[in-house]
Formats: structure tokens, C-alpha cells, sequence
């Protein structure tokens, strides 16, 4: 059963007749909004731009499913979704969803469900265009290369923990700060998951800069992160997952916002969050 915006209206407004107290931080949703969350920092996945408008992967993703559920894109309330409140403001009702290069892990899915996933990419390096020191994994830890990750990140950690715990890791608040330390070359290379390094390199500004290491040294799974329990939800997601990838439009946006970094992103990965 398909999710239409005139039942969803109805029980919002009988929930709101009933609780006379409003979702917090709906930001002026009405009946007819759908509040999703997403990066507003994620070139290529999920950008708030200057102009105020929403782009990247994610988003073009997000907004299939919103119309797949009965939303218009203007219907679509975008929230900004950083990756440590991102199980709270599921579980608040924040949002009715989110995508947001959100990993499906079994710690993760204690607190909140996953559809999908629909998307798979793999920890790697951006590295300058020019250089090709480091063609493996043993490569990195045995290096002397400095290598840039963000402080507090799971990609630093897989560094210290099980890639290259000899590596000289560098951290930074922000992958932006990376990326300008790798073009002005105080250090040597940038780590996080492929997709997000793509859509850096994707930037006009930043075209034939750099390129990928292919290394893969991980897997992670996006998937859209939903309230634990909502298992009408998660059908449906997935059902427009699905519609989204045999029409095409999936494609289309991986070949939109991945294209210009020459990214061999993975195909659209089989779902298998279903129950």
C-alpha cells in the first residue's frame, strides 16, 4: 500500500488534534511536508549551495523516494542531518527519513531500521593527480606519506585500528580542510569513502586535481534510516529503491554527480534490509 499525502495529512492532523503539541523543529512543516534529512556539506551527495538550493546524490535520491511516498518536491522539508545526531533525530520524529552516506551497521541498527541499501562504497585515498606512490594497502602503512582524515571520524579510526596503524594521520575538523591541505601539499593524501572523495574531485574547481587510489578498504552500504519498527515505511522505500533503479534514474544521478571524477562507482547494490 502506497503512502499518499492526503493519508498522511489525516493522521498528521489527528495526531496534532489529539497531542495538541507539534513534532519538534518541523520549521513550519505543514500537512502536506515531508522532512528528510541529508548532508548540507557533501559535495556530489548532499550540498546546500550558496543560492540556498539542494544537490547531490542523496538528494536526487531522496526526493524519487518523497515522490514515490505522494510528495512534490516542494513538499520536501530538507534538514541537515550531521552523523552523530542522525539516530536521535529518527527517534525524536525529526524527520521521516534520512539519507545522509548513512552506513548500515549492526550498532546503528539498534536504534534505528534501514532501507536499502542503495548505494555501496568503500573507504579509499584522494590522492593529487600526478602521484602514484601508493598502489596498495600494505603501500599506506609502510609510507611516508602524510594522510588526512577528520577528527573523530570512523575512516581515521579505521586507519589507527586496522589499515595502517603506522601511517602518519593527520586530523583535520573538516574534509574541506583536507583537501585544501592537499592541493597546497601539507599532506599527501585524503581518506574517507570513496563516493564523498568523488564528489570533491567532481567540483569545477577541482576537476584534473585528483584522482582516486582505488584501494577499497572497506565496504559501507548506505542505506535510509527510518524509526525502528516502521515496517510499512521501509516496504515502501525500498519499493521506490527498486522502481528507481529499473527506470534508470538511479544511473542517471550516479552518472550526474559522480561522472566528471572518472569514480567507478559499484552498480546499485541488491537490497536486503527487509526485515
Amino acid at each position: 500500500m502506497t503512502l499518499r499525502k492526503a493519508g498522511f495529512a489525516a493522521a498528521t492532523a489527528l495526531v496534532l488534534s489529539l497531542t495538541a503539541t507539534a513534532c519538534g523543529g518541523d520549521s513550519g512543516a505543514g500537512d502536506d511536508k515531508i522532512n528528510i534529512g541529508i548532508k548540507f556539506d557533501q559535495p556530489g551527495l548532499g550540498l546546500k549551495t550558496q543560492d540556498g538550493e539542494y544537490t547531490g546524490f542523496d538528494v536526487d535520491v531522496a526526493t524519487y523516494v518523497a515522490k514515490e511516498l505522494g510528495y512534490d518536491e516542494k513538499d520536501i522539508v530538507w534538514k541537515q542531518a550531521p552523523s552523530a545526531e542522525r539516530e536521535n533525530m529518527i527517534a525524536n520524529g525529526d524527520v521521516k527519513f534520512i539519507v545522509a552516506t548513512y552506513t548500515i551497521n549492526d550498532e546503528r541498527k539498534q536504534r534505528v531500521d534501514f532501507a536499502g541499501p542503495y548505494f555501496l562504497a568503500h573507504q579509499d585515498l584522494l590522492v593529487r593527480a600526478d602521484d602514484d606512490t601508493v598502489r596498495t594497502e600494505d603501500d599506506l602503512n609502510s609510507s611516508e606519506m602524510k594522510l588526512c582524515s577528520v577528527t573523530g571520524s570512523t575512516s581515521a579510526q579505521n586507519v589507527n585500528k586496522k589499515f595502517a596503524p603506522k601511517a602518519n594521520l593527520i586530523n583535520y575538523g573538516g574534509y574541506s580542510e583536507c583537501l585544501t591541505g592537499l592541493e597546497n601539499k601539507a599532506v599527501d593524501a585524503l581518506t574517507t569513502d570513496d563516493s564523498i572523495l568523488a564528489g570533491y574531485a567532481a567540483q569545477e574547481e577541482h576537476q584534473g586535481k585528483f584522482k582516486l587510489a582505488g584501494l577499497n578498504l572497506s565496504d559501507e552500504p548506505y542505506g535510509i534510516g527510518l524509526k525502528k519498527g516502521d515496517t510499512e515505511l521501509r516496504k515502501q522505500i525500498n519499493d521506490a529503491l527498486k522502481k528507481m533503479v529499473d527506470e534508470g534514474a538511479w544511473e542517471e544521478a550516479a552518472k550526474k554527480h559522480f561522472g566528471p571524477a572518472d569514480y567507478e562507482y559499484e552498480p546499485a547494490p541488491e537490497i536486503t534490509e527487509t526485515n
